[in-house]
């Protein structure tokens, strides 16, 4: 089994670096193999929204930049890790910029999911997602939206199982393995 890491973290982000270790060590645990991304150590532009992606290059971003293989990893994973600082209760601006790049792994077509209306699959299978956030401080209105936010992210990115934990800088690394934990247990991608 695969899982991929996008650490939207900053280079001196001891938290972040705390809870990547523990997502680490957990999936080592259970025999994961792990990809880890750490975004602020790649160039990743910006979407232009351009929709090359499913007109010119169909499933393959037109910007020639590590969003592409950014892609290629998440569509290719069996686990994708969003770990992040909390920013406004969502993520930071790198993982943002990822995240947009994942365009291409859906169809320019629509369907209507519960009642909503979202791009169709491009492909047959994806990943399992877990949302991990670090927050300076405790604050229950920017743990909920960072909550919110990754249960509308599972729905657009196809995922069978998915769960979020907020972690705050500060808690031991005790806390810190129970809510990753928590959070691999809820997808099942350890017992």
């Amino acid at each position: 089994m695969h899982a991929v890491i996008l650490d939207g973290s900053e280079r001196d982000d001891s938290a972040t670096g705390m809870a990547h270790q523990v997502i680490s060590d957990e999936l080592s645990r259970f025999d994961w193999s792990v990809e880890s991304i750490r975004l602020c150590d790649l160039e990743v532009a910006d979407c232009r929204g351009c929709f090359g992606c499913w007109t010119r290059t169909p499933g393959l971003c037109i910007i020639d930049d590590a969003g592409r293989d950014i892609a290629k990893s998440v569509v290719q994973c069996d686990l994708l890790i969003f770990l992040t600082p909390v920013t406004f209760g969502g993520y930071s601006f790198t993982l943002k910029k990822a995240i947009d790049r994942l365009i291409p792994n859906v169809l320019p077509f629509f369907k209507k999911i519960g009642g909503e209306i979202h791009h169709v699959p491009r492909y047959d299978r994806y990943a399992r997602f877990v949302g991990i956030g670090v927050l300076s401080e405790p604050d229950a209105e920017m743990k909920d939206v960072f909550n919110a936010l990754v249960e509308r992210n599972a729905i657009n990115l196809y995922s069978p199982a998915h769960a979020a934990e907020v972690v705050t800088v500060g808690e031991g690394i005790q806390s810190v393995t129970s809510s990753v934990r928590r959070a691999l247990l809820k997808v099942e991608a350890i017992e």
